[in-house]
């Protein structure tokens, strides 16, 4: 039942959050490989991010992606939160009846990578349809998929059931490092606040704070890895599957790093707060009541 309502609990997050995811990726995959100055700009923020891509695509632009990025919230969700929650009811996390920062963080990174592997086939045609833009504000390669089943279908006649895995190199640290953040200061600012006794101990307001709290951390730990994620995912590759423009995890960040600086690891840091931010907080919370609400009704 704790995957169940892990997974439902991600579902309910990514509803509103979807937009953002958009305009997360097309902001990460302007410039790539571009100096500044070099290439022209579609997104100037966030904003005008949104605002360009209703004008163009429409407002269902906006929603692209949505039936992959529902089955990757509810599968990779369900198993991460759901096998945190097994190893938190089992005290793995407690020293002495206090949580401990070390074991949550290992805890919430173990969860992390078994919920990315499992979910990196949808995560992959996600990346794919949420890029997919008319071609006056296109950003990056553009694959031409009609839908997460014809993706799925068309990778997978194309390059085999290997192809299906492919960017998982990057989803593992992603979601790792994302994952044990998210988890890890999650647990201790939920502590923190029930502490200062700043609300009722039962209160929805506990797990609201928690979430506002880990989200600051999430995105700063969690963006760069984020950047080469999408853009491995997205990457154009040959006959044989393998990327035209990066050869693995590293090669990406070096080749970042050297070409774009520093700020291009940090490419859509504002998206990645405005979708990252509501979502681990929505989520979060979410996960919070249902089982509560769950431990209740059994």
């Amino acid at each position: 039942m704790d995957f169940v309502l892990s997974g439902v609990a991600a579902c309910g997050a990514c509803l509103f959050t979807n937009p953002l995811e958009v305009v997360k990726t097309r902001m990460q995959l302007q410039g790539e490989l571009q100096s500044r100055g070099s290439y022209q700009v579609y997104y100037r923020n966030v904003f005008h991010a949104f605002y360009t891509i209703g004008k163009v695509d429409g407002l269902a632009g906006l929603q692209k992606g949505l039936a992959p990025g529902l089955v990757y919230q509810f599968f990779m969700n369900g198993v991460r939160l759901g096998s945190y929650a097994i190893i938190e009811s089992s005290g793995y996390i407690h020293t002495n009846g206090r949580v401990s920062a070390a074991k949550t963080t290992v805890a919430g990174a173990v969860a992390g990578v078994v919920g990315a592997v499992m979910g990196s086939p949808v995560y992959l045609v996600k990346t794919h349809l949420q890029s997919q833009s008319t071609s006056c504000i296109a950003v990056g390669h553009q694959y031409k998929h009609q839908g997460m089943v014809h993706a799925l279908t068309a990778i997978y006649r194309q390059h085999g059931i290997l192809g299906l895995w492919r960017g998982s190199s990057a989803a593992v640290p992603r979601v790792s490092v994302g994952s044990a953040a998210q988890l890890s200061t999650f647990s201790s600012a939920k502590e923190l606040v029930l502490d200062l006794q700043v609300f009722p101990k039962n209160s929805w307001l506990v797990a609201l704070s928690a979430g506002m709290i880990s989200s600051v951390v999430v995105v700063l730990a969690m963006t760069p890895f984020d950047v080469v994620s999408t853009r491995l995912y997205n990457q154009p590759v040959d006959q044989l599957g393998k990327g035209q423009l990066y050869k693995g995890f590293a090669d990406c960040f070096s080749k970042t790093l050297r070409k774009e600086g520093l700020m291009g690891l940090y490419k859509g840091l504002g998206a990645s707060y405005f979708r990252l931010g509501p979502h681990t907080i929505l989520s979060l919370f979410f996960w919070d009541e249902l089982r509560k609400l769950y431990q209740q009704v059994r």
